[in-house]
């Protein structure tokens, strides 16, 4: 199963670590945040990464070249970053099958294989690594609301007002239907393409997707106090109780 990894961001509320590279350059416990990516996916028996680059692209292409632990890379270049629909819609021409996507910016230490195993028991046309969060913080991400048999009924993206707990993390599995409804995406009041409107789209159209609850922990790598406590999750430190 081929890997998407989405690393063409450029880490403004990472600054200063992000002065003189992309975000997925940034070091966690002494490696860069995308080389814990691609080792999660090589465990996960990716054939190939084909990464998404923008921002300082080159400092990317330049580390990693076109194999990683004997995995052939292919890149794709957004322009501009005008949302996660429209970053995925860079790298259709590569992708010919299910496949898995991961956010260039998270840290997992979590279940990630349940997600792959359930794409391919061909029951889901997609499958979600999703966490309770307090809902309070809720509406800072994309929620999810499910059905009895763990099915995702609806997503929206930050809302005011959130139908659950349950957010989206950053690791996905997919069929290529994600395209067709990346396509239709209307940009968002933000200005950008969301991947939670192509997936209601999806939903719409009579596709399953399915929910896996997260067991284990993940990080968001968005400012640098979240690298700090990535490292300390790493080293062996425990998971707040409501850490995310």
């Amino acid at each position: 199963m081929k890997a998407v990894v989405l690393a063409a961001g450029e880490g403004t509320r990472l600054r200063p670590l992000t002065e003189d590279k992309p975000k997925g350059m940034v070091e966690v416990d002494g490696k860069p945040i995308l080389t814990h990516c691609f080792d999660q996916l090589a465990e996960l028996g990716a054939n190939e990464f084909v990464v998404v680059v923008g921002y300082r692209k080159q400092d990317i292409i330049s580390h990693y070249g076109d194999e990683y632990r004997g995995i052939p890379i292919t890149y794709a270049h957004q322009r501009e970053q005008s949302g996660l629909a429209h970053a995925l819609l860079t790298v259709e021409e590569h992708i010919d099958d299910d496949f898995m996507l991961i956010l260039g910016d998270n840290i997992f230490d979590a279940n990630l294989d349940d997600v792959v195993k359930r794409q391919k028991e061909d029951r889901a046309d997609a499958a979600f690594l999703v966490e309770e969060v307090p809902y309070e913080e809720a509406s800072r991400y994309g929620v999810c609301d499910t059905n009895d048999y763990g099915e995702i009924t609806d997503v929206v993206e930050k809302p005011e007002d959130p139908p659950s707990n349950l957010v989206m993390t950053g690791f996905y599995t997919f069929s290529p239907a994600i395209f067709h409804a990346c396509h239709l995406v209307q940009p968002s009041n933000r200005g950008e393409y969301e991947i939670s409107e192509a997936i209601d789209l999806l939903i719409r159209s009579g596709r399953t997707i399915d929910a896996i609850r997260m067991n284990g922990w993940r990080v968001d790598v968005g400012y640098p106090e979240d690298r700090d406590k990535a490292e300390r999750l790493l080293r062996g430190g425990e998971p707040e109780a409501s850490a995310n």
